[in-house]
C-alpha cells in the first residue's frame, strides 16, 4: 500500500533531537539553537503544498526458519549478534521475534519503506547553508514518515495495537508493542538487504532507486521491517566474525567477498 503526506502531516513528528545532533547543536545555548529551529520551520512553511512525502508498506505472512525469515516467499537472513548485550542474556536475531516454520502457525511481518520528493533539496548549490538545512530536514521528514506509517499500520492497517494512546514524545521514546528496524542500522547493517526487501513492495513505485550496493536514492529514504512481537527490542550486532560472515553469505547465496564488502563496517578486524 501507498500513502503520500503532506508537509503539515509529517511536521509534528519530526525528532528536532536528531535534527539538532546533525547541527552538533545539543550543547548550544537555546538562542542559537532557536534561529536554527526558525530558519526550519520557515523552509518547512515553504515547502508545504510544493512537495510531499511518501510510504510503501505491505503486511505479509512470514516465519522464521533458523537466522532467516520467509516473508511471502521471500528468504530474509538475518545475523546474530556476536555477543550479549547483558550478561545471562542470548544472541539476539530479529528472526527470533517471528514465529518458527517448525511451529506449522504463520505469523506476520511488516516491510516498509519511506521517502520525500526528489526536488525538495534542489536550488540551493550557491548557498551551503541552505543546502545543508534542506538536507537535515529532509532526512528528518523521511524518518518522520516511516514514524507515523508505523503508527498507523499499528492501529489500523495490522491494528494489533487499535487502542494505542502515545504522546510524540513517547513515540521517540519507543513506547510502542513491536519494533521498526531500518536497513542499515545496528541490527540490520547489510544495505543490500534493500533488494530483498524492493521484491516485497517495489520501491520504484514512491521514487526510491537502489545504487549497486542497495543504498537509496534519494538519500532522505529509508526502510526496513515491523515486528509486532510484545518482546520485540532493538539492538546492537557487534562486530561479526568471519564464522558468522561465511554464514551468511551462504544463507544470502552471494560470494564471502560481495558480502564483506556490504559489511565492511561491521566485521572484526582480521
Amino acid at each position: 500500500m501507498r500513502i503520500d503526506y503532506d508537509i503539515s502531516d509529517i511536521r509534528p513528528f519530526i525528532n528536532w533531537i536528531y535534527f539538532d545532533y546533525a547541527w552538533s547543536m545539543n550543547d548550544k545555548d537555546n538562542e542559537e539553537r532557536d534561529r536554527l529551529h526558525a530558519d526550519a520551520n520557515a523552509m518547512l512553511d515553504r515547502w508545504q503544498g510544493s512537495y510531499h512525502t511518501h510510504a510503501v508498506f505491505r503486511i505479509v505472512d512470514a516465519n522464521s526458519d533458523g537466522d532467516d525469515i520467509i516473508a511471502d516467499g521471500v528468504r530474509l537472513p538475518m545475523l546474530r549478534q556476536q555477543k550479549p548485550t547483558e550478561p545471562g542474556r542470548p544472541n539476539l536475531c530479529l528472526a527470533d521475534f517471528i514465529r518458527p516454520a517448525s511451529k506449522g502457525i504463520k505469523d506476520r511481518i511488516g516491510v516498509f519503506a519511506a521517502t520525500v520528493d526528489h526536488d525538495m533539496t534542489r536550488g540551493y548549490d550557491n548557498d551551503d547553508y541552505g543546502k545543508m538545512l534542506s538536507q537535515v530536514l529532509a532526512d528528518r521528514l523521511a524518518e518522520g514518515t516511516a514514524e507515523l506509517t508505523h503508527l498507523q499500520v499499528r492501529r489500523k492497517y495490522w491494528g494489533y495495537a487499535p487502542n494505542e494512546n502515545l504522546s510524540i514524545k513517547e513515540l521517540h521514546s519507543e513506547r510502542y508493542q513491536g519494533i521498526r528496524p531500518a536497513v542499515g542500522y545496528p541490527s540490520m547493517p547489510d544495505t543490500s538487504m534493500n533488494f530483498l526487501i524492493d521484491k516485497l513492495i517495489n520501491m520504484g513505485s514512491i521514487g526510491i532507486r537502489l545504487t549497486e550496493s542497495g543504498m537509496m536514492q534519494p538519500h532522505a529514504s529509508t526502510s526496513g521491517l515491523m515486528f509486532a512481537h510484545p518482546q520485540a527490542r532493538y539492538f546492537e550486532l557487534g562486530k561479526i566474525g568471519e564464522d558468522q560472515l561465511i554464514d551468511y553469505a551462504r544463507r544470502r547465496q552471494l560470494p564471502v567477498g560481495t558480502i564483506r564488502r556490504f559489511l565492511q563496517s561491521s566485521l572484526l578486524k582480521q
